[in-house]
């Protein structure tokens, strides 16, 4: 009895407490309350619609009257031939992105920590920043106009030298080179940001110690300044492996086109098309929740052979 009281005021007096340090910083809480809410309706109310995957969908019912049906829209994709299709068209475009795209920021990074002329680095860095602050409607408005046969500066160019204007838009052979040069062009420099802040935190002593003993930049480079990020290499290519589903639902949508759907057609766009062109909600809801479980499997198993081989890892 003697505890269960004592308890109760223990909880009574951390309660007490804590309300009080509310109070005494209530501006700042006042501060985040916009994120805690934004977080709350945009983020978590939205998951109520996550039911839709495992019901069969009536319009005149709504969500938690319309007949439960477990994993049968799960069964369904699984086993249509469109999982096969756009499963490999996701995983070959997220993979190109991460054997090509995650070194460019890097070598960007290593490449700009090299520069000794300040005003020309700052200059360097803010052209490659700009590109990731272009929309994707309007960097693809671009390439429509840089490529086009009918006036564009590259088919321009092939007539001078005598040679056939390309379709490169339009052309199969094309899309995939479009997407990631694109992608390394638009989001290289941002990502550098990261990599040149680590890069920052690197002891010049070391170079000064390794110059003594006669390395070259490449030598320095190679046994210094990798070693000396390679954690936060192994974060950001454990969120580049989780999220290998996530192969670019705006530039892929933007660059479709009829003569490429067949190795353009990737999870987000087939989830929108499902939803909003054939009505099928609940269908949809289940290819994207099937959509984050396999990341985050994906994600979890990257971390724990991380761990196990680089000693780094998100948990």
């Amino acid at each position: 009895m003697k505890s269960t009281i004592s308890g109760s005021i223990t909880r009574q007096v951390r309660t007490r407490r804590l309300w009080q340090q509310i109070m005494r910083h209530k501006v700042l809480y006042l501060f985040i309350l916009p994120c805690v809410v934004w977080l709350l309706v945009f983020c978590y109310y939205p998951m109520y619609g996550a039911l839709l995957a495992f019901k069969a969908y009536n319009y005149n019912l709504g969500i938690l009257g319309s007949p439960f049906v477990g994993l049968q829209n799960f069964e369904e994709f699984i086993k249509s031939p469109d999982f096969w299709i756009v499963m490999k068209n996701t995983i070959i475009i997220s993979g190109f992105k991460i054997i090509f795209g995650f070194p460019a920021p890097i070598l960007l990074a290593l490449l700009l920590n090299e520069v000794r002329g300040l005003k020309f680095k700052k200059a360097v860095q803010t052209m490659s920043y700009l590109p990731y602050f272009v929309s994707w409607v309007v960097a693809v408005s671009l390439m429509t106009v840089i490529f086009t046969p009918y006036g564009g500066i590259i088919n321009d160019i092939r007539k001078h030298f005598g040679l056939e204007s390309i379709f490169f838009m339009g052309e199969k052979k094309y899309f995939y080179p479009m997407v990631i040069l694109s992608d390394i062009w638009k989001n290289a420099g941002w990502g550098s940001i990261i990599y040149l802040s680590a890069l920052s935190g690197v002891s010049q002593e070391l170079y000064e110690a390794a110059t003594v003993d006669g390395a070259g930049h490449l030598k320095c480079t190679w046994h210094i300044t990798l070693p000396s990020i390679k954690g936060t290499i192994g974060i950001m290519f454990i969120f580049a492996v989780g999220g290998i589903l996530n192969a670019g639902f705006d530039q892929v949508l933007l660059l479709q086109q009829p003569a490429n759907t067949q190795i353009s057609e990737i999870l987000d766009t087939f989830v929108l098309k499902t939803g909003l062109n054939y009505g099928r909600f609940e269908y949809a809801t289940a290819i994207g929740l099937f959509k984050s479980a396999f990341a985050f499997a994906l994600m979890a198993l990257t971390n724990s052979v991380s761990k196990k081989f680089m000693d780094v890892g998100i948990w």
